[in-house]
């Protein structure tokens, strides 16, 4: 069905250049609000009557016996209606709306996916500093960030994903005196435990290793502990690197991984930051003022200036930030996305500002972010917000436990980014249909279920006749299906996986309210065969979608 709609957009755009050869209307079908309206609507009529001085149902009529008079509508095309004030509405045949089943087939894993376009796309996300577990707002970080990067990846770009993270900061010298306190035998609640001090019992263990002389590997940096307790440098790094450990290991739970990890503190070993802040003074975006250096942002559009350089000489937090991004444009990626939480909003704009000002041909806008809200955990109706082992809050790691990867992801996608989300830990065991993630994993074993009791080979499935797909249920059905490469691209345009999650619900309900309609396993064999390829179709559907999502596909349930 999608190459009969590319062959019907070549034709549309041909017609609509012989009725208004100076007009630029673009040729696009839309989807009917009402399915029973067809199965796409074209609005060019009515954008055109103006520029043609005509009724747009005259321009409709016009058009439709253009389109009509054409091979390609006159095979694939069962009527053309104009409605209303000139909305022209195309019904296709049973065999263009069948022609579907055999895409997917044919195609796939790939269905849906578009050709390799060569553009580079780096997604930064979780970017966690090593003081403690991941915690549950990471993990909705940690899977918006990784469904981005697979939708994108359907689209056509080779897509990089980043983890940047600081190793150097007052957070990590407050993580080492922590460590350092515990190594002593002090804890929380003693009369000489600081107040801004980590209180959680991993730091006792972060201790505890240390003074045991163990080595911690990372995915980006390994450290063996010298056992002393003056060694305090030491045990800033090996915190570091076993925190690193800790969060990898709860990222492979999570089923993550990242190509590349980038420390903060290289901007400044590198030279970066020294480099960024004489690029803005020699453009002239700088000036002194109290002592300090600040940014010359509102000529960027900021609602005000920003200081970069403080009266003490240390930076302010945006101006790494700039220094990387530079890093990032000039590695290759013309296009970055930033995943993180809403209480960044307020650095988008000196940071834009900042890349502008350097003169180094980084465009306005650049890089595009996705801010996400907290979450949320609830249990037996009640509020979580404590971890025993995190001591202040719920972990990633906690959370999977409880209930499971996929119900982690699936949930965590399943509103937009920057609204306020509430995990609901019974809902997400429940085996039932009020669990979203079951319903849709549900489907697919159904399926797979009905293609065991079949027992054929479900590679001649794409080969067979689909005629006897006419009824209403399975051109629904079939409908659905046909929906999934517009919705995976605009998805991906947005960054919404969440539209993934709604699309996977619908289609799931469409095949199990098909499945109560039609038996599929039926005497008739060219029937049989037919409602088995789609099924089939639409198992690979769901497999492909929840593949975005990074959730599983299960044969049984």
């Amino acid at each position: 069905m999608l190459s009969i709609k590319k062959e019907m957009l070549q034709v549309l755009a041909q017609a609509l250049s012989e009725l208004a050869p100076d007009a630029a209307v673009r040729a696009a079908f839309e989807t009917p609000k009402v399915p029973e309206h067809g199965d796409f609507a074209i609005t060019a009529a009515m954008q055109l009557s103006r520029s043609l001085r005509q009724n747009p149902r005259q321009v409709g009529e016009a058009l439709k016996a253009r389109l009509l008079a054409d091979p390609v509508y006159a095979r694939w095309v069962q009527s053309i209606d104009i409605a209303g004030p000139g909305f022209i509405n195309i019904r296709l045949t049973d065999a263009a709306r069948q022609q579907v089943v055999r895409e997917v087939l044919d195609q796939g894993a790939g269905f849906g996916q578009q050709p390799t376009t060569g553009e580079r796309v780096m997604v930064e996300f979780v970017s966690a500093n090593p003081t403690g577990p991941l915690h549950v707002g990471h993990g909705r970080q940690a899977a918006l960030g990784d469904a981005i990067c697979n939708l994108l990846a359907t689209q056509g770009a080779h897509v990089h994903r980043e983890f940047y993270y600081n190793d150097a900061g007052v957070q990590i010298a407050n993580l080492a005196r922590s460590v350092h306190l515990r190594a002593q035998g002090l804890k929380p609640g003693d009369a000489d435990w600081p107040a801004d001090a980590y209180n959680g019992e991993y730091i006792a263990e972060i201790a505890a290793d240390f003074l045991s002389g163990k080595t911690v590997q990372a995915d980006d940096r390994s450290f063996t502990a010298s056992g002393r307790l003056d060694d305090l440098e030491g045990m800033r790094e090996f915190a570091v690197a076993y925190l690193r450990h800790e969060q990898d290991l709860d990222l492979q739970a999570f089923a993550v991984r990242f190509d590349h990890y980038y420390l903060e503190s290289s901007l400044y070993s590198s030279g970066r930051v020294a480099q960024t802040v004489e690029r803005l003074v020699a453009a002239g975006k700088t000036y002194e003022q109290d002592g300090a250096l600040w940014l010359r942002s509102t000529d960027e559009g900021d609602d005000k200036d920003r200081v970069m350089r403080k009266s003490d000489g240390s930076f302010t937090y945006f101006v790494p930030d700039v220094a990387y991004h530079i890093s990032k444009w000039e590695r290759g990626f013309t296009r970055v996305v930033n995943i993180q939480g809403t209480d960044h909003h307020g650095t988008i704009a000196r940071v834009r500002a900042g890349l502008r000002a350097a003169g180094v041909g980084i465009p306005k806008g650049y890089p595009d972010y996705v801010l996400h809200t907290m979450v949320r955990v609830v249990r037996g109706g009640q509020e979580v917000k404590i971890s025993k082992r995190a001591g202040s809050y719920v972990t990633l790691r906690d959370l999977i436990d409880w209930t499971s990867k996929d119900a982690v992801r699936f949930f965590l996608l399943s509103r937009k980014p920057d609204t306020e989300y509430t995990f609901d830990i019974d809902l997400a065991v429940q085996q039932n249909n009020d669990n979203p993630v079951y319903y849709v994993q549900y489907a697919h074993a159904r399926i797979c279920s009905v293609l065991a009791a079949w027992g054929g080979d479900e590679g001649l499935l794409a080969t067979v006749d689909l005629s006897a797909l006419a009824s209403a249920p399975a051109q629904a059905l079939m409908q659905q299906l046909a929906k999934y490469p517009a919705m995976l691209s605009a998805a991906a345009g947005d960054f919404a996986p969440h539209d993934v999650t709604f699309y996977l619900r619908e289609l799931a309900a469409c095949y199990h309210s098909y499945y109560d309609a039609e038996r599929i396993l039926v005497d008739d064999e060219p029937t049989r065969l037919a409602r088995l390829a789609l099924v089939a179709a639409v198992a690979q559907v769901l497999r492909n979608g929840l593949a975005v999502l990074g959730v599983e596909a299960p044969r049984k349930m």
